[in-house]
Order: C-alpha cells, then structure tokens, then sequence
C-alpha cells in the first residue's frame, strides 16, 4: 500500500507540474495566432478592404444616352506620383523594405481589384536615379519592376522627374536615355482616341541648353500634329502621316504649372498649413511662368496632371483649363499616400481613392465644361499671362 501511496502521489505531482506548462503552451499559441493574424490583417487584408471602397465612376456616352453609332470608347487610367524608389545612399534597408512592401501591396491590390488600363507615374519614380551608378540603377529599376509588375494587357509609363535626371543643372543625356531605355521615350502617346502629352518639365528651363532647345522643339511639332487633327480638310502643311484623334490632349508632366503656392488647396491630401504659404519658387518648385504659357497656348490641354510637391491641389488655368496635383504614392513622403483614378472619354471624371484610411473614399466629378478644347490655328505667339487660382475646394457635379 505504501509503495502505491508514492507512485499515485508522484503522479500527481507531475500533473500539477504539467498544468502551468500546458497553460502556458496554449498562451503561447493563442498569442501566435493573434500575432499571425494582426499581421494578416495590417499588412495584406487592410488593402484589399480599404481599396475595395474605390470604384471607377460612369460616364455616359451618347450609345447609353439612347444615341446612334458606335458607343464611345471609355478609358480607365490610374494616376500615381513621386515613388522615391531608395537607393544605395538614403535611407536604412529596412525602412527600404518597410515602404516598398506598402507600395507594393497597394499597387498590387488597386491592380487586381480596379483593373486600370493604363497607369502613368508622374515623376520621381526613384529616389537616387540623378546621381546612381549604373549597376545602382540597374537594381533599382529591376525592384521597380518587382513592386509595379502588371499583365501585359495593362500599359505603365512614366514621366522623368527631378529625383530620375537631376534638376536641370544636373541633368545630361546620358541620365536622360537611361530613364527612357526603361520607359517608353513616346511624347505623344494616343489610346482609344484619347491624346496623352508627356512632357520632360525639367527641360522647361529656358535658357536655351541643347536639352531644352530639343524639347521646345518636340513640344511644337506635337502641337503641329494636335492642331491637324483637328482640321476636317488636312491641310498640305500637315502632310500625309497617320493622323491623331480629334481631341484636345491631356498633359502629364512632373513639375506643376505655374502657381504662387498651395494657399488655397484645402482636403485631407492638401499639404499641411505650416507649408501651404510657402512661396513656390519658379523652376524649383513649379514651372515658370514663361513656360506655363507656352505648354498651355502650344498644347491647348482639356487637362493637365503633375506631381512633384508630394500633395494634392486642383488649380485652374487661363481660361478655365484644370491641373490637378496628384499627391506622392509612397509612406515615406506622406502618411496618407493616394492614386487617382480617371475615366476618359469627352468627359472626364476623377475619383481620389486614399489608400491607407478606413474613412470613406474621397469622390469628385469634374464637370464636363473643361473636358473638351478646341485647339486653334498653329501658332508661336505666346500670350500674356493669366494668374493660375487654387480652387476653394473640391469640385462636385450634383
């Protein structure tokens, strides 16, 4: 009886010790799984959920209008600016790899969910590309890749901005090509009858250099071909190439147009207030004024998209011509990184979409007073300026 007195009671002593072990065991694994599931949610479901709220609005066109003839062909474009790509100097790796893995889950997502037709990046795709050795750009462009994979059916192109070249003192051929090997170098591009005009705004100096006279010279034979688009008779002049859509362009460029400063640009993508007053310095901060006539009066764009000052405004131009500034893509430059989205046909309407809030997605409908622009007769004669106002707040078509 003894002897089974101390085994009984050694088995219950190894059962008591194992109790705690058992409890623990199942704390550990309970907050694993919460752990695991946190991290499921905050940095791959989190995207789906919010960009799930972003949807392509509808344009209607005189086929769904009850018209006759061949519905009008609708184009769906996502916009993105400022990426700032690191390189080999700025920044530590896991910040690196902390901001690309963002870019790349929201870009990812808003591909598969929105399914684009287009995607255009505004500029400063990387960060280093305006000093980056060769075998430094090589790398970098080929993390572009992996971040901004898309199906062949989808097209991406892209700008060349400060941060890509250099400012335009530092800019040279040789940086210039390499951007272009990677993107395509077309100027003037044109899909399902919409005119896209990508503009190098850091050639836009005026001084006269090589670049700058060889990009002043692209950007007035471009507006030779816009305006012999628009004649019903082809003049002589225009010659007996393939001739382009007969519609106003839309202007894509890095640097914004002329403007004294964000003062008036109001939203939650809007810089903050200690920044809105800061006076823009012409050809740092925006174009000239100079130039800003000239792509304007040359171009005679129904709508104009930049980049470059990492938040978002809508301006308008001359005579009622509407840039909007698209705001950076990336963490590092923001805390609430967005992409627009547009659907082009005559009209054209943009949603913003912001891609790491749960707050209901900003929509807003640009009435269709801008949309088309007739271009007139071919012309060098600059006219004088008209100061470029920020809109009180966000246009909304009821």
């Amino acid at each position: 009886m003894a002897a089974g007195d101390m085994a009984s009671t050694r088995l219950g002593a190894r059962r008591q010790h194992l109790r705690p072990l058992k409890r623990r065991g199942l704390v550990l694994l309970r907050l694993t799984a919460i752990i695991f599931a946190l991290l499921l949610f905050c940095e791959f479901l989190i995207y789906y959920l919010v960009i799930f709220r972003c949807s392509w609005p509808a344009v209607k066109t005189s086929a769904d209008a009850g018209g006759l003839g061949t519905p009008e062909p609708v184009l769906r474009v996502m916009f993105l600016a400022d990426t700032h790509l690191l390189g080999t100097v700025r920044g530590h790796w896991l910040d690196k790899l902390r901001r690309e893995w963002q870019m790349e889950r929201a870009f990812q997502t808003a591909l598969w969910l929105l399914q684009p037709g287009v995607v255009f990046i505004l500029g400063d795709v990387f960060d280093e590309g305006k000093w980056s050795s060769s075998q430094a750009w090589a790398d970098d462009v080929g993390r572009f890749w992996k971040i901004f994979r898309h199906p062949p059916h989808v097209q991406l192109r892209a700008v060349a901005g400060n941060h890509d070249i250099g400012f335009h003192y530092q800019m040279n051929t040789y940086k210039i090509k390499r951007f272009e090997k990677v993107f395509n170098p077309e100027r003037l591009f044109s899909w399902k009858g919409i005119n896209f005009v990508m503009v190098n705004s850091v050639a836009l100096e005026g001084d006269g250099c090589d670049i700058c006279s060889g990009a002043e010279a692209e950007l007035l034979e471009i507006s030779h071909r816009l305006n012999c688009s628009r004649e019903e008779h082809r003049p002589q002049e225009c010659g007996d190439g393939q001739q382009l859509p007969a519609s106003a362009p839309i202007l894509l460029q890095h640097f914004p147009l002329y403007r004294r400063n964000d003062a008036n640009c109001s939203g939650d993508d809007a810089a903050p207030p200690d920044e809105k007053y800061t006076p823009f310095k012409e050809r740092y901060d925006a174009l000239s004024q100079e130039a800003s006539r000239k792509l304007l009066w040359w171009l005679r764009p129904r709508l104009v998209l930049s980049g470059h000052t990492h938040s978002a405004c809508e301006v308008l131009h001359g005579a009622g011509v509407l840039e909007v500034s698209v705001p950076s893509f990336s963490w590092r430059n923001r805390n609430n990184p967005s992409f627009i989205m547009v659907t082009l046909t005559s009209t054209v309407v943009c949603v913003w979409c912001r891609v790491n809030s749960f707050s209901s997605s900003q929509m807003k409908r640009l009435t269709n007073w801008f949309a088309r622009r007739d271009l007139p007769g071919f012309s060098t004669e600059i006219p004088t300026s008209q100061e470029p106002h920020s809109l009180p707040g966000r246009l909304v078509t009821r």
